[in-house]
């Protein structure tokens, strides 16, 4: 887990970096590739065995980034990535890029969206991975075990990645405001014909307002840089709380410090008071007792050499 948690890391960092750079041209990803030296992620000693799996979780990890409902820029990053971790393993056969046969439509649609947006640098990296034959065409997006619990996991998706949900710009397209406009201009057009004027219609046929088209395109506009602050709103104010969450927990380690320093003082204080100090009445009878003791010792251990000095010395055997 904590190798796949580095690896979530890792990849995330790089498409994040190339989200930075609001760019989806193939050379600014290798420059952000080399920097970072990217290309080493499959060295180390490790066995054929070891090294096949950590490539196909490596692999899988990336993909799900090439598919909705990730932003197309970070689609775009996913892609490329998936190209340099293809080309730069070193398992020999080459490990390939498991892709379910229903989530193919998308990556097909994405790639029209490429050729349509005339990004052909990445088009040109998805051609190549096809001709390499890089994907490996699955039933389901993971491998299914004989008699193993089905486990769904849940997938956690991260937020600065995702493609804002917008259903307005997904409802009002640009050919949807041309279709409108050519309707508006038709209807303008009609109701001059059947008006007595035929240089302009009149107004009891005037139902509808003569900038509606370019109104609708206004706050098609205004709705979507709206939706663009409330989200850079969002990241501001999650940073701030991680950063005021270091800090609370900066504090909380003082405070726990303090506090055991203060318990430890108490200990101390009170191991200390617990000591009981003779009144002033009776300090002197300590003094003669303590004499007392020791002159009697004293008179014992006189008494004593005197009675080991008196035996008579014991004879010696010849």
């Amino acid at each position: 887990m904590c190798s796949v948690a580095g690896l979530r890391a890792d990849c995330e960092a790089l498409l994040g970096a190339f989200q930075e750079a609001d760019t989806v041209r193939y050379e600014r990803f290798a420059e952000l590739w080399r920097q970072r030296r990217f290309h080493a992620i499959f060295y180390g000693r490790i066995r054929a065995l070891e090294r096949n799996k950590f490539t196909k979780k490596v692999l899988e990890l990336v993909q799900q980034y090439l598919l909705p409902p990730y932003a197309f820029q970070i689609r775009v990053g996913a892609l490329y990535l998936l190209y340099g971790l293809y080309s730069t393993q070193l398992c020999q056969p080459k490990q390939k890029i498991r892709i379910a046969l229903k989530d193919w439509p998308e990556v097909q649609q994405f790639q029209q969206d490429l050729i349509e947006s005339q990004h052909y640098d990445a088009a040109y990296v998805f051609r190549k991975l096809r001709v390499a034959r890089a994907f490996h065409f699955t039933a389901m997006p993971k491998l299914l075990n004989y008699r193993t619990k089905k486990k769904i996991q849940e997938k956690e998706f991260k937020e600065e990645f995702k493609d804002p949900s917008n259903r307005v710009n997904n409802l009002i397209t640009n050919d949807v405001l041309e279709e409108l406009m050519n309707i508006h201009e038709h209807y303008q057009k009609m109701k001059c014909v059947i008006s007595a004027d035929k240089s302009q219609p009149d107004k009891a046929l005037s139902l509808i307002k003569d900038e509606f088209v370019v109104n609708l395109k206004d706050i098609t506009l205004e709705h979507q840089e709206w939706q663009q602050k409330r989200m850079k709103l969002f990241l501001d104010a999650k940073d701030a709380d991680e950063i005021l969450n270091g800090e609370e927990e900066g504090t909380s380690v003082a405070s726990e410090g303090s506090e055991r320093a203060n318990a430890l003082a108490k200990i101390k204080y009170r191991s200390y008071s617990a000591v009981v100090e003779a009144s002033k009445s009776r300090r002197h009878r300590q003094v003669k007792l303590e004499s007392s003791d020791s002159g009697s010792d004293y008179g014992k251990s006189q008494s004593r050499s005197k009675k080991n000095s008196k035996r008579p010395p014991m004879a010696k055997r010849k």
